[in-house]
């Protein structure tokens, strides 16, 4: 009788020991709570974080058009950008213990919104309603979808919650659909980091992918980080599992790297390019990973996914015609530079002359001049003609004079 009885109670108690790791219905009305606590959370770090980076740029504009010796990091205005900045931070990174990984990571276009609307108070110009309009007219329409795209993001957006506990984190790092996307995902950044090494691929597509693969598995583990850290102080210690620690490396190792590329990023391309891309990119990555790694749609209806889609391609849209706004900064050349002449290697020409010069000789475009080597490679003479002051203290020019005859 035992023995008989014995697979049954096994099959009973199975649903008991795997709704404890299970995650919750979403229409559990707590969920939506946690949802809310989370955007606000994410968007109030993502504005202040836009305030911040404005305050610390404003402090070295100013220092840069006064005579004030100070460094930049002796201001009253850096030091409270820096405040202001790691507050928003704290912000975001709070975020991710309460609401789902695919909800919090759409929410940065607040910083693109905050942006934009922040440049165009402080700009001291008048602007007829016109030319305003024709100015900043894509900009406006980019921050209203933007909104309307934050809107139906938090409203339809993933609403599956469970304890990040070392022992659910474990579970989920060992699921086959997440060890296939961690293999498809090392494939393709391999391929794409041995195009931009190897074959010099210094395309924006490529550079901010690699920053987006990198970015997927940040917010992974930042969402396990803080989920543990939440979980402890509500009671349950979790910072005693090597779990942990191994999220909180790979978490501080893979936005390092993501810094890296960012920062090449930056130095090819413009900055407006790169913030439309590259939160397009990120985004779309980040949501792949969480709804692998965390199955933040699991449960959900076809209604509320297909919402949520449409919310992310409005907020894509209006990131991008906020940044297709900018006016791309034009540097001031007013010599010609020796990298710009013909006949010169620059870095765009990827080491090849535009007007290769391969017989030894110095020549302009098609006019070859035949002299012999010896006489190409003596010094160049100017022919100056010196005038005569009667000075006699005047000291002689540090270069060979000719001296011209009449005759010529």
């Amino acid at each position: 009788m035992e023995g008989g009885n014995s697979p049954s109670l096994q099959l009973q108690q199975l649903p008991l020991a795997t709704a404890a790791v299970s995650v919750q219905p979403h229409t559990d009305s707590f969920s939506y709570k946690e949802n809310l606590i989370g955007a606000l959370l994410a968007i109030f770090g993502h504005l202040v974080s836009s305030i911040a980076l404005n305050l610390q740029k404003y402090s070295h504009i100013r220092l840069a058009g006064s005579k004030d010796p100070r460094a930049y990091f002796k201001t009253k205005t850096w030091w409270s950008g820096l405040f202001l900045l790691v507050l928003g931070e704290l912000g975001v990174f709070s975020s991710y213990a309460f609401a789902p990984l695919s909800l919090i990571v759409p929410l940065s276009a607040v910083s693109v919104v905050a942006s934009a609307i922040i440049g165009i108070i402080f700009i001291k110009e008048k602007w007829k309603p016109k030319e305003f309009l024709r100015r900043y007219g894509l900009s406006f329409i980019g921050c209203g979808l933007a909104i309307v795209g934050t809107y139906l993001l938090v409203t339809f957006g993933p609403n599956s919650h469970e304890k990040m506990t070392a022992e659910n984190i474990t579970r989920h790092l060992v699921s086959w659909p997440f060890l296939l996307y961690m293999l498809v995902e090392i494939i393709v950044f391999c391929l794409l980091l041995y195009f931009y090494k190897e074959r010099n691929a210094n395309y924006i597509v490529v550079i901010l992918l690699l920053v987006a693969l990198l970015g997927s598995m940040t917010v992974v583990t930042v969402k396990a980080v803080a989920g543990m850290i939440l979980v402890s102080i509500q009671g349950s210690l979790q910072l005693d599992s090597p779990i942990f620690y191994i999220m909180l490396v790979c978490m501080i190792a893979t936005a390092i790297y993501q810094a890296t590329f960012l920062a090449q990023a930056s130095q090819l391309y413009d900055s407006a390019q790169i913030s439309s891309i590259g939160y397009i990119l990120s985004t779309t990555a980040a949501i792949s990973a969480g709804a692998t790694f965390y199955l933040d749609f699991m449960g959900e209806d076809v209604l509320h996914i297909c919402m949520f889609a449409l919310g992310c391609l409005i907020a894509f849209l209006g990131v991008f015609l906020i940044t297709r706004n900018r006016k791309k900064p034009v540097p001031f050349e007013p010599y010609i530079s020796m990298d710009a002449m013909p006949g010169m290697q620059n870095m765009h020409d990827k080491g090849i002359a535009v007007q290769p010069d391969l017989k030894a000789s110095f020549s302009y475009g098609a006019l070859e001049n035949n002299d012999s080597m010896p006489e190409i490679y003596t010094p160049a003479t100017l022919p100056i003609v010196q005038e005569q002051h009667g000075s006699k203290g005047v000291s002689a020019p540090p270069y060979r004079v000719l001296e011209h005859s009449k005759k010529e």
